[in-house]
């Protein structure tokens, strides 16, 4: 059983982290003309918008609620990483190299949430533990058989 202080700060990790692509994709969505005008100056297809709004507020949200954490955590990681290489590479400019650095960092921190998953205060431990309470499950995950 985790401590406390532990299932706290993965709870809060979660927030922070999800906190930040809700409002990403509230942004795109209250402001959809400049988000698509942005996204077309540097050559990407505009069609990609809706994709790029879908993947923030649907895996902002499945990592908000610590559900399905770990797929939601590799596909923004991937997210961050695509978006760092497509708008933030001129690194003269000190801000784009700013943004450039944060969303590689995010990815990190993404990567982490992927290799530990949400902790235990997650609707993925809840499922998990219901999953090896009921019969035979967890007998036949250890190669038991019943």
């Amino acid at each position: 059983m985790p401590l406390p202080v532990t299932a706290a700060a993965a709870l809060a990790g979660r927030l922070l982290l999800a906190a930040i692509f809700l409002h990403e994709a509230w942004s795109k969505l209250t402001g959809y003309s400049a988000a698509l005008a942005y996204m077309q100056a540097f050559g990407v297809p505009g069609q990609l918008l809706p994709l790029a709004i879908a993947v923030e507020l649907g895996c902002g949200v499945l990592i908000l609620c610590g559900y399905y954490t770990r797929a939601a955590a590799l596909l923004l990681a991937a997210f961050c990483l695509v978006t760092a290489v497509l708008f933030h590479t001129k690194f003269g400019d000190r801000n784009q190299l700013l943004h450039f650095e944060k969303d590689v960092a995010i990815a990190g921190g993404l990567l982490v949430l992927f290799a530990h998953g949400g902790g235990a205060w997650a609707l993925d431990a809840l499922r998990s533990s219901r999953r090896t309470r009921e019969p035979g499950v967890g007998a036949r995950e250890e190669g038991v058989t019943i």
